[in-house]
């Protein structure tokens, strides 16, 4: 088992480097154009694959990292440089972890190529879940897919909500429900190929953050997708919805569905993405501190300020080893016995919100102007508490784990 270190080697220095250059040097110039705009900045995500920042084998190498820290690292550099276009980049990887969790050897290398394109012809994906009525509420998912055993396909019905890349992914992956009798149990993934009939794009979304990343509705009217579309195969599913009809039989033992399986492999990764904003809030705030004169001496000096900046600090590097130690123990296989991983994404996603707020205050009557990044940061940080499961949800998985009661 890899031992859980706090420095990063030199490959992953290099890396770390080389991803905040990019973030800096591309990312940051371009950062409040692309919020104004609203739109998913494609010269950006080219630009990043031309270097292999946008590709499969970088997110693999990544993925695969021995340390678990290969993944937080990126994201952290990412979404310092900006949230908004740091989604539009790692949005298709969401997707690709369905995949990855949930499908077979051929799946995997059939689709996730799909999902990126290449240099020439960048492609993304979304992975779509939540509904109108269904958001963290998984047992009410109202979308459907119906086995066509004649044909071998299934046809799924239904809309999803709150999808980023929804509509504009070259590759879709939808959770939908297969036997309603199990609730969120009877539910599978598919992935849905490029030009299927049948989908389309509902409404786009203004958002009040991440606004460069594209978030809308998918409709999903009669899509006809093979067999071979359902992740991990009809005999896996099969065998899955036996082993939960009969522990429902049972007294209804808990099983995990293929939505959350995905959420739980990623929610460190969420972690880590609200740490990237609030050390960039950090740091503006800090910089202003420093050179910004009041009564004849930098606002520093005085402790109400800096007093506020040691706070900040503190929960950044409290925020960051909380998400380190979750992607460790994702990654060398140590359960999570105390929900380490909803801990990670609920306490750096509350920091981002406290420090961006934080970093306002400091700027005083400039931090509210759009002159300064950090009115925009703040934005950006509101997500990290609401998407791949809110705050609210992550305290009660956290309860439910460590205390073993159905609290509700």
């Amino acid at each position: 088992m890899t031992e859980f270190a706090f420095d990063l080697n030199d490959d992953q220095k290099a890396v770390k480097e080389w991803i905040h250059g990019f973030a800096a040097d591309v990312m940051r110039p371009a950062a409040a154009e692309w919020d104004e705009r609203e739109e998913t900045p494609w010269p950006i995500i080219q630009e990043a694959a031309k270097i292999g920042l946008y590709s499969l084998d970088f997110y693999a190498q990544q993925f695969f990292d021995p340390t678990g820290l290969g993944i937080p690292m990126a994201m952290e550099e990412l979404f310092w440089g900006d949230a908004g276009i740091a989604l539009s980049i790692v949005g298709t990887g969401l997707a690709a972890v369905g995949v990855l969790t949930n499908g077979t050897e051929e799946q995997i290398g059939t689709w996730i190529p799909q999902m990126y394109g290449d240099a020439d012809d960048v492609k993304v994906a979304a992975f779509c879940s939540s509904e109108p009525d269904a958001g963290s509420d998984v047992a009410s998912m109202r979308t459907r897919a119906v086995y066509d055993e004649a044909r071998d396909e299934w046809v799924l019905n239904g809309t999803k909500t709150w999808a980023t890349n929804g509509g504009i992914a070259s590759v879709h992956v939808v959770v939908a429900v297969v036997d309603p009798e199990l609730g969120s149990k009877g539910h599978a993934s598919f992935i849905i190929p490029p030009g299927t009939p049948g989908l389309s794009q509902g409404q786009k979304f203004q958002k009040h953050g991440i606004r460069a990343s594209h978030t809308a509705e998918v409709v999903l009217e009669d899509v006809r997708v093979p067999g071979s579309c359902l992740l991990g195969g009809k005999e896996k599913l099969d065998e899955r919805l036996a082993r939960a009809r009969e522990r429902a039989k049972n007294g209804g033992e808990r099983v995990k569905n293929a939505a959350m399986a995905t959420f739980e492999a990623s929610r460190p990764a969420v972690g880590a993405m609200a740490v990237g904003t609030a050390r960039a809030a950090y740091e503006v705030a800090l910089d202003y501190a420093r050179t910004r004169e009041q009564f004849g001496r930098p606002i520093i000096d005085n402790q109400g300020v800096a007093f506020q900046l040691a706070d900040m600090r503190t929960q950044i590097d409290a925020a960051r080893l909380l998400v380190w130690r979750a992607s460790w123990m994702a990654t060398t296989g140590k359960p999570f016995e105390a929900a380490e991983g909803s801990m990670s994404k609920l306490y750096a996603s509350e920091v981002a919100k406290t420090v961006t707020a934080q970093a306002i205050q400091i700027l005083g009557g400039n931090g509210y102007t759009r002159e300064y990044p950090v009115e925009r940061m703040h934005r950006d940080a509101a997500i990290y508490t609401i998407f791949e499961g809110t705050s609210e949800i992550q305290r009660l998985v956290i309860s439910r784990t460590v205390s073993g009661a159905s609290i509700r």
